[in-house]
């Protein structure tokens, strides 16, 4: 007969090896909280007048491959400078990781909130933030998702298989920058155009390929994540709360499958559904149905390959994106304090004033890249520019590549170098917060990430530079 000494010793040697095979095992848990504002609370442009179809927070958390990984995604325009921190900060410190291995990404579509807390803060001086922020539901927000990430890791599924797709979505994404004849931006065909003169000119520069990443517990898929680049916008300024076309197809695929669904807006910053799009709001439920199906084939058609914790890595790199020139953090701040400037740009000097403020303090953006076994999945900031993602592909043919953009949303878009010479609205003093020389910034941490240091590959190669003209 075992004394109580030595059974108790064999019990606690039990539980440390079956922590030890835990340790070595990839798991995934997943999360979701309601991230719907309240009736009158501000979105990005008007007050909440409805809620016509509930925004989430949700995310995945991968746990096995050394500290865990967290993939996050929000229902709202932006979260910017110190609110991307703060989100990433309790995030990591619920799941027990370091804030560099989390991503906090937005879907941006434009009937939703704005988070960006030191923007707040800097209004709030003269009583001027409640009109843009509702701060405790912000707060509320982050502290809700942190908790059931928290809570999800509580009850982790095995991880013993992945599959990768990828399908083409038809008739949705279009160029949104229109050159002339000398390759300078002459209209911005925006993700609603009722001109049918503007809506026939080329699709342009895209990616048209919907990408997909499954994890599956044996037969069981456990969640997928997908990703594609296009503004989501249909229409808005309505005060209805929604999350537009892609988010619309990403929760018709959840109800359709029972499978957890992850979207990522991938680098969209100069593409929309402009030359597919009228504005009419029947069109939302046709583009979300254009999305939808090509999740469905990407679903329907995958490769499955086994896994383990030994496949998965996480690595990021912090950089600091070169200012813009009109970042003058003195005007932006008269600007914040006079209670005659109007009320929508005092709001955008006050988010301009934030990164700024970020900037000087020194705060680097987190760019991470998750390896699992050949695809690679890179997380970078801002209203990022197509030409990056088809950048990031041609860097490693050999790999599949997908990237999800609008990350910290503090440097606004972000062009490619000839973009800012060639104009348009998206590199305009009011779209942007940096300069040209981002491109280098960003290619040089994509490479790193990619494990291509010494790579030839520019954004700026796949950028049109002749334009179609306008029809006469």
């Amino acid at each position: 007969m075992k004394s109580p000494l030595r059974l108790l010793l064999l019990i606690v040697i039990g539980c440390c090896s079956v922590s030890k095979v835990s340790a070595e095992e990839l798991r995934l848990a997943t999360f979701e909280v309601d991230a719907s504002p309240r009736i009158g609370a501000p979105l990005a442009y008007d007050p909440t007048k409805e809620v016509t179809w509930p925004l989430s927070c949700r995310g995945v958390v991968l746990l096995g491959a050394d500290k865990p990984i967290v993939l996050c995604t929000v229902d709202w325009i932006g979260v910017a400078n110190d609110s991307n921190r703060l989100f990433r900060q309790k995030l990591a410190a619920a799941v027990g990781t370091t804030s560099d291995r989390v991503a906090v990404h937005t879907l941006h579509q434009h009937d939703a909130p704005r988070c960006d807390l030191g923007a707040a803060a800097l209004l709030a001086k003269y009583d001027a933030e409640k009109q843009h922020y509702d701060v405790p539901f912000l707060r509320d927000v982050i502290d809700r998702a942190a908790n059931a990430a928290a809570e999800s890791i509580k009850q982790t599924n095995p991880v013993s298989s992945i599959s990768i797709a990828a399908a083409e979505v038809h008739d949705v994404a279009s160029n949104r920058r229109m050159l002339n004849e000398e390759g300078k931006v002459v209209i911005t065909r925006y993700t609603a155009c009722a001109d049918p003169k503007i809506r026939s000119l080329p699709v342009g520069v895209i990616d048209p390929m919907l990408r997909l990443v499954a994890f599956y517990d044996g037969e069981k898929p456990l969640a997928v994540i997908t990703t594609y680049a296009t503004h989501p916008q249909s229409y808005y300024r309505t005060g209805g709360a929604n999350p537009d076309f892609p988010g619309m197809a990403r929760d018709q695929r959840q109800k359709e499958t029972g499978v957890f669904h992850l979207h990522f807006n991938g680098a969209g910053g100069n593409i929309g559904a402009g030359k597919f799009n009228d504005g009419s709001h029947a069109n939302r439920q046709v583009l979300a149905d254009r999305v939808a199906d090509s999740m469905r084939r990407a679903w329907e058609s995958p490769t499955k390959q086994p896994i383990s914790a030994s496949d998965v890595a996480w690595k990021s790199v912090g950089v600091q994106l070169p200012a813009a020139a009109h970042l003058d953090g003195e005007a932006l701040a008269a600007t914040v304090a006079d209670d005659k400037t109007p009320a929508a740009l005092r709001v955008h000097a006050a988010d301009k004033l934030s990164y700024f403020n970020s900037l000087q303090a020194g705060e680097k953006l987190n760019i991470g890249c998750l390896s699992i076994a050949d695809t690679r999945i890179l997380f970078l900031p801002g209203e990022l520019f197509v030409e990056y993602q088809l950048a990031a592909q041609h860097m490693r043919p050999d790999k599949n590549v997908l990237m999800a953009a609008y990350g910290d949303y503090g440097p606004f878009y972000i062009g490619t170098r000839v973009a800012y010479w060639q104009g348009g609205y998206e590199t305009s003093e009011r779209a942007t917060n940096v300069s040209l020389d981002v491109e280098q910034v960003l290619t040089t941490a994509m490479a790193t990430l990619l494990d291509v240091p010494n790579t030839k590959v520019r954004p700026n190669d796949f950028t049109d530079t002749s334009g179609p003209g306008l029809p006469k």
